[in-house]
């Protein structure tokens, strides 16, 4: 597993990580925290088959954040107990020697929140995408830009073949 150094010089040297708010607060000892750019609620049905021919992938509906006053130059989100797709600020650009595992932020968790999250492959470039689970019954503030997850890295004998799926390069 990489740690803050580590990290910081692939960022500085690579861009394994690019459009972060602030790079001292979001790296930590052994991963980097991404941050909430905007919050969706499923709408929609989705579908997954084995070949992907099938599949449907809802975009669901944004929820905007509301700022608290006109001058408030982030808002918030008001989330009830259910489950939202999160997309983060950040880019991810990952070589082909490393993949990256993410987890919830211990704030989240202590607030009834986890997010869910799959492996991000080796040569995966693109925004984070992943799921918000509010379980607490009362529900969850949430600020734009707030650290929502800890993404960590792994090295890995390099592979021929990066991640090549639908996610590559969206931003």
């Amino acid at each position: 597993m990489l740690n803050r150094r580590e990290i910081a010089k692939l960022i500085k040297e690579s861009k394994l990580i690019e459009g972060y708010i602030d790079l001292d607060t979001q790296l930590t000892p052994n991963g980097f925290d991404l941050t909430a750019n905007s919050l969706f609620e499923f709408n929609a049905r989705g579908a997954v088959d084995f070949s992907n021919k099938e599949r449907v992938i809802p975009e669901g509906r944004e929820i905007p954040a509301k700022k608290k006053k006109p001058e408030d130059k982030f808002g918030w989100w008001n989330l009830k107990k259910g489950i939202y797709k999160i997309k983060t600020n950040e880019t991810v650009n990952l070589p082909r020697n490393l993949i990256a595992l993410a987890f919830s932020r211990t704030s989240l968790l202590r607030a009834g929140v986890f997010t869910q999250h799959g492996v991000w492959d080796a040569g995966f470039n693109g925004k984070g995408e992943f799921i918000l689970s509010v379980g607490n019954p009362k529900g969850l503030k949430l600020k734009q830009n707030a650290r929502v997850a800890q993404l960590t890295f792994l090295r890995i004998n390099e592979t021929a073949n990066g991640y090549n799926g639908i996610y590559q390069n969206k931003k």
